[in-house]
């Protein structure tokens, strides 16, 4: 059977994040949303995406198909329910459609809006995103739920005596390394996954998971819910802050209640605020309405999307969206919304060509031997930077 992610306005709610991604394809816990049903439905997936998004995320049709909304996680309740599914049979929460089973013919015509009305109701609230703020919020549940499905029936491998481990929720991946550091899982699991290294002199409280290849260096302090996707560097200090893979936040400063795209780098000493002085609800830049949207957090940081970077002793104001391949620099507080490919900070911002863009982006990918940036990376790009137009009229 076909197992088929698909995005619905949660596509457009969850931007910048969701310009260069389907909904499935976010990082939250320690796996991707798509990552977690291929393991629980032991199936590929594939992806009913965006037009631009389709030549590196394809959809492949079966006989049989599952259609599943890639802003749903999965957990037990949910599975048995889909499981029950017959063909032509569909299943929503409120009004959203959550799956529908369909034969190759009915999924060519796919459209949420044919089976909504339908549907069977969900009996329990699964988690699902809507807004990037969800994913630092949602973090700690969903980094729980994977620790418990990729250390089920296993053992965690030795580290090195000269650490401190407090309580019972570690585990280590073959190829993880760590000296000198304490692990603090009574308020959350910790997963080290394999050939990453935690260096001398780190602290990090649970729930914390660090993806495979990626280090955290020395003296680094990190507290839960935190998730370091594959191939990052990080230090410095970090609380409830998510970075999706190939990314660095190598230096002092802090990063809290955060979500922080690929291949992105946060220059030394740089912070975010993830608290008003007057201790009022943070607002954020919503891309659907075109103006702040009311968050009802007191605790909300910094938004980056891919490949933006900042140079050092930047300092984000509390709630702050930085878009897709924005490069923010100079002193004070850059603007609370900070539109894709925008060049520079407080003292003005200038477009930052395709060009130039396309120029750093290749010398960063040579770095990974096993990443590409290929022609869709560019389409991609090239198709944000389009969309994207409207918000840089500086």
């Amino acid at each position: 059977m076909g197992i088929i992610l698909f995005d619905d306005n949660a596509h457009f709610t969850l931007r910048p994040l969701t310009f260069t991604r389907p909904v499935a394809d976010l990082r939250i816990g320690i796996l991707t949303i798509a990552e977690k049903w291929a393991k629980y439905l032991r199936g590929d997936i594939s992806f009913y995406t965006q037009p631009w998004l389709a030549g590196k995320f394809p959809l492949k049709i079966e006989a049989e198909n599952l259609f599943i909304n890639g802003a749903v996680c999965p957990d037990e309740i949910l599975l048995e329910t889909i499981d029950q599914l017959k063909p032509g049979s569909a299943l929503r929460f409120e009004d959203r459609l959550i799956a529908v089973r369909l034969d190759e013919k009915e999924a060519g015509t796919f459209s949420t809006e044919d089976y909504i009305g339908q549907a069977n109701v969900l009996a329990h609230k699964p988690v699902i995103l809507k807004y990037p703020e969800d994913i630092f919020k949602k973090n700690d549940t969903e980094l729980r739920r994977d620790f418990k499905l990729l250390t089920a029936g296993r053992s965690s491998t030795s580290i090195s005596s000269t650490n401190t481990i407090i309580g019972d929720d570690f585990f280590a991946e073959e190829g993880a390394i760590a000296d000198c550091s304490t692990f603090n899982t009574t308020n959350g699991p910790i997963y080290l996954a394999n050939n990453t290294e935690v260096w001398e002199g780190t602290h990090i409280r649970g729930a914390f998971a660090i993806c495979q290849h990626s280090q955290v260096k020395m003296g680094a302090k990190i507290y839960g819910a935190t998730t370091v996707g594959p191939y990052c560097r990080v230090g410095g200090e970090l609380n409830n802050a998510i970075l999706w893979g190939y990314s660095s936040k190598g230096h002092e400063g802090y990063l809290g209640n955060a979500v922080v795209g690929e291949w992105c780098n946060i220059g030394a000493d740089s912070n975010n605020s993830n608290l008003k002085n007057n201790y009022d609800d943070v607002k954020v830049w919503d891309y659907t309405t075109g103006r702040f949207r009311q968050t009802g957090l007191q605790f909300c940081g910094l938004i980056m999307a891919d490949h933006a970077k900042c140079a050092i002793n930047t300092m984000f104001n509390t709630g702050t969206i930085v878009g897709v391949s924005a490069n923010v620099f100079g002193a004070g507080f850059p603007r609370h919304f900070i539109p894709d490919f925008s060049w520079g900070g407080p003292h003005g911002y200038e477009v930052y060509s395709l060009k130039r863009m396309f120029e750093t982006a290749a010398k960063v990918f040579a770095r990974r031997d096993h990443r590409q940036f290929d022609d869709n990376e560019k389409h991609i790009l090239k198709t944000v930077f389009e969309m994207t137009e409207e918000y840089r009229r500086f």
